[in-house]
């Protein structure tokens, strides 16, 4: 474990969260098209997805913003309005083929191009406007 000014650093980020307004859209945006792993999804309040090591969970703002109901998870209430960030990663092949699936399905890309260091990225829009980057993993590097 890394130890920057005492406190423990982190290994990784293992969940993060995007608000969408209608988890049916979002499940088959985020299942049948991109073809991500379901792991739960519970009535119109979230679904989430594995990704990898981490998962994505997609809520509805209006039911997490709601105190807990169950004393055995109390998770606080949270949530947020508008266009938020997920960026996937993909090698610069599976980028190029992403790229063509999504135009099959007639998804617009917002932008596509290299960064300084080379890396490639690809952004899109889901359903509830949240932007969807697919990148490769050495643009962090």
């Amino acid at each position: 474990m890394k130890i920057t000014k005492g406190i423990p650093a982190p290994s990784a980020i293992l969940e993060a969260a995007l608000y969408v307004n209608d988890l049916d859209a979002a499940e088959r945006f985020y299942g049948e098209v991109l073809g991500l792993e379901r792991i739960q999804r519970v009535a119109d309040r979230h679904v989430f997805y594995r990704v990898g090591g981490s998962v994505l969970l997609l809520f509805n703002p209006d039911q997490t913003e709601q105190p807990p109901t169950n004393p055995d998870l109390p998770v606080p209430p949270h949530g947020a309005r508008g266009p938020g960030h997920v960026c996937l990663v993909l090698t610069r092949d599976e980028i190029a083929v992403m790229r063509k699936h999504l135009l099959n399905w007639n998804i617009p890309v917002d932008a596509e191009f290299d960064w300084p260091g080379g890396a490639r990225s690809l952004y899109i829009r889901d359903p509830a406007g949240n932007s969807v980057e697919f990148a490769e993993g050495h643009l962090w590097a």
